[in-house]
């Protein structure tokens, strides 16, 4: 047969040397009988050899039965056939490349042959087809894309090592830039880095580092928007490894593509965040998520606010929107590729180059406040990721405040909600943003009022009874927000912020008992602490609860007293020389007189000793409690702290302070014999006679009462509106009782 083709190619007999090949092919390699066929496959790669380098012109006829006969039930058959290619591709060497796609997809299915022989004499035919790929500069990768594509999506193991192996062969050839491919086979070789073997997932694994390499030395030339959705989906595989490696990846492509990766936010922080979150046993996900977070959080720039949606300087598609936009587990096990999901969520391949300068990316800010949101109402979360996600919030309204302020009314609930977390740092971060909210310009409506109508402060049964608007307020409120030019502007939310915080502890009172000190004091660290006081005392004086009202003074109270954070309110209030000191000092008053105790405390740290006795001398009318004769414990105790030192060192000068001594005397007499009647009794025991302290030197005047600042006080009317609120409080208390005794009788019938 050799002697014969010879002949045939010396006599340039084309059509002869073809009828021998047709022979061999129909009468031989495709006959019913297993001898004919292997005879065939023989003189086929015997035809080959003899044709030499003109081969390459008969290759089609020569290849295509070789081929069909890969699929022979026979492994001897299949054996023969593949010894058969082999010949043929290493006489014809460059010739097969129009070929390659065939061949290739013959192999794949050899690579996964169940018989030891075929599987190896494919092995060796993969070796010599790869060094002629290798040696060539006219391998077809566009045409080859479509179909490695289709086999990346094998399960079979010993197909999976075959795909990668030649990947890892295509891209080492410098002439082949599989690179403007990779968002083809990428989603496809995240999969195969979760195959069971090893020894696949450690091939798989050298593949993308390496890709990941070239992807470093030539961002410009990366297509990185394409990539991006597809890393999303794999930065939420339930494999460790694959987790990782596209953590990693996305990490780079934040840092090196920049705000080309803007538009894919919603769906990164969807994948990223929950992994703030992991414990120790998947330390290096949790560290790479970080950067990431980090990194991207710093894409957004102040004039994100500025820029128009509808004014793009180029067509970027944004990311999947609502369900799309948080892939879910079962778009991968629903029969579908998860490339195939990618690409409908994408609607049409990306193309253009990654230069990050020249590109403008509007930020999808909708989609992100969306993410974050799902995330703070999601309770299973856990507490890195609630503090990433209200550092994420914290960080739009400081660059975005305009586009920010439009979802303030849709995420305030939800954050009022998180000031009941139990951690500490949660707190802190919801308060911050929450301050930033209540303070920033960019929430001053142009009518000066809250944002919110009065159906959103309509009073319910643990609500608050406040008006909607902050004209309805009272003159001397609205002076005690505005009077200080030094205290800083608060914007319309400031107002609903409060009234929203009174409802919370209302209807949460463990969160009151548990974190209100914390939560207000933190407050008067971030924000103005004589607005926060002179607002709350405000809304408190239309409170209906008057249990709550009371509880709440208190608590107020006990903060303004002892907390360091309010010394120079302290301070201000304690000298009352300026109106806006009295003013503050009136609307106090107001609503401390739900307290009767705690009146007198605030007399006391305004130097109002007069009116703290003529209020103690109300006292005997009131009803007299265990919880009243505590507290008037704990002010004794208060009285004996740092923060009345001054009143303490005013008791020396009997003379011009009379009335501090009767209104200590009157707590004292009001006292059963308990530790705190004899502390204050040792302490009145102190009080010097005011003879033996006179001096002679009466040229120096006397520092120790100074009441003149406020004499425009009109202290008989605070007193009947103390004798008003009183009167409710213990109308209240009545009903209370009556309501208690129905019951009881209701449960003896």
């Amino acid at each position: 047969l050799p002697r014969l083709v010879r002949e045939f190619v010396a006599q340039n007999n084309t059509s002869q040397i073809k009828h021998v090949i047709q022979i061999l092919s129909q009468e031989f390699a495709l006959s019913q009988h297993p001898h004919s066929r292997k005879g065939g496959l023989i003189g086929l790669a015997a035809c080959s050899i003899a044709l030499g380098k003109d081969s390459g012109l008969y290759l089609k006829e020569l290849i295509e039965p070789v081929l069909t006969c890969f699929n022979d039930a026979d492994s001897r058959l299949r054996y023969y056939a593949c010894e058969a290619l082999y010949n043929i591709v290493k006489v014809a060497r460059g010739s097969v490349l129009p070929h390659f796609n065939v061949l290739f997809d013959g192999l794949s299915k050899l690579a996964a042959d169940p018989d030891p022989n075929v599987k190896s004499g494919s092995e060796l035919l993969d070796r010599l087809l790869k060094d002629i790929v290798t040696e060539s500069n006219q391998f077809d990768l566009v045409g080859f894309i479509p179909l490695l594509r289709e086999r990346i999506y094998s399960n079979n193991q010993y197909a999976r090592q075959f795909i990668i192996s030649w990947i890892l062969v295509l891209e080492s050839v410098p002439d082949i830039n599989l690179l403007d491919y990779l968002p083809e086979i990428l989603d496809g070789l995240f999969q195969i880095l979760g195959d069971n073997s090893k020894e696949i997932r450690k091939m798989c694994e050298v593949a993308l580092g390496e890709f990941l390499k070239e992807i470093k030395k030539n961002p410009s030339s990366v297509k990185f928007a394409e990539m991006a959705n597809i890393l999303v989906i794999h930065c939420q595989a339930a494999d460790d490894l694959i987790q990782l490696t596209a953590m990693c990846w996305m990490r780079e492509f934040i840092q090196l593509a920049g705000r080309v990766m803007l538009p894919y936010s919603s769906g990164i922080l969807t994948a990223v965040l929950p992994c703030l979150s992991y414990d120790d046993r998947k330390k290096n996900i949790k560290e790479v998520a970080n950067v990431c977070n980090q990194s991207l959080m710093k894409l957004v720039i102040p004039e994100d606010d500025e820029m128009d949606e509808a004014k793009q300087s180029v067509n970027i598609p944004a990311e999947p929107t609502s369900e799309e936009s948080l892939p879910k587990p079962e778009a991968a096990s629903s029969g579908e590729s998860p490339l195939i999901w990618t690409n409908r969520a994408l609607n049409q391949p990306l193309s253009f180059p990654c230069s990050c300068e020249r590109i403008q990316v509007t930020l999808n800010l909708d989609g992100i406040v969306q993410v974050l949101d799902c995330h703070l109402h999601d309770t299973s979360i856990g507490m890195m990721t609630r503090i990433a996600v209200l550092k994420w919030l914290y960080h739009l309204y400081i660059k975005t405040p305009r586009k920010m302020f439009r979802h303030t009314d849709s995420l305030f609930p939800i954050l009022l909600r998180t000031l009941s977390d139990e951690s500490d740092e949660v707190i802190l971060k919801d308060l911050e943003l929450l301050a930033e909210i209540a303070s920033s310009p960019a929430g001053q409506t142009e009518e000066g009022h809250g944002p919110s109508d009065g159906s959103e402060v309509r009073p319910g049964p643990a609500e608050l009874h406040v008006p909607a608007r902050a004209g309805q307020l009272s003159s001397s409120s609205m002076k005690g927000l505005e009077c200080s030019p030094s205290t800083p502007t608060m914007n319309s939310y400031f107002y609903k912020f409060m009234i929203n915080l009174l409802k919370r502890f209302s209807s949460e009172r463990k969160l009151l008992e548990t974190r209100g000190a914390f939560i207000i004091r933190q407050l008067c660290l971030l924000l103005n602490a004589e607005n926060i006081f002179h607002s709350m005392a405000d809304i408190l004086l239309r409170e209906e609860d008057l249990k709550f009202a009371s509880t709440m003074v208190h608590t107020l109270n006990t903060i303004l007293l002892t907390s360091s954070e309010l010394f120079q309110l302290r301070n201000q209030l304690k000298d009352l020389k300026t109106p806006e000191s009295r003013n503050l000092f009136c609307c106090l008053y107001r609503s401390w007189c739900h307290n009767p105790v705690t009146t007198v405390s605030l007399c006391f740290l305004t130097q109002n000793y007069k009116h703290a006795y003529d209020l103690i001398q109300k006292f005997g009318d009131l009803e007299v409690t265990v919880d009243f004769l505590t507290e008037v414990d704990k002010l004794v105790q208060l009285i004996e702290c740092p923060i009345f030192t001054y009143l303490r060192l005013q008791l020396l000068d009997v003379k011009n302070n009379p009335y501090l001594i009767k209104a200590l005397y009157g707590l004292l007499m009001l006292l059963p014999q308990s530790s705190a009647f004899q502390l204050l009794s040792h302490r009145l025991q102190c009080v010097p006679n005011p003879e033996l302290m006179q001096t002679t030197d009466n040229t120096k005047p006397s520092t120790s009462f100074k009441r003149t600042a406020a004499s425009n006080i009109d202290y008989t009317e605070l007193l009947q509106h103390f004798e008003k609120v009183q009167n409710k409080h213990l109308e209240a208390r009545h009903q209370r009782a009556g309501r208690a005794e129905q019951l009881d009788r209701r449960v003896v019938l």
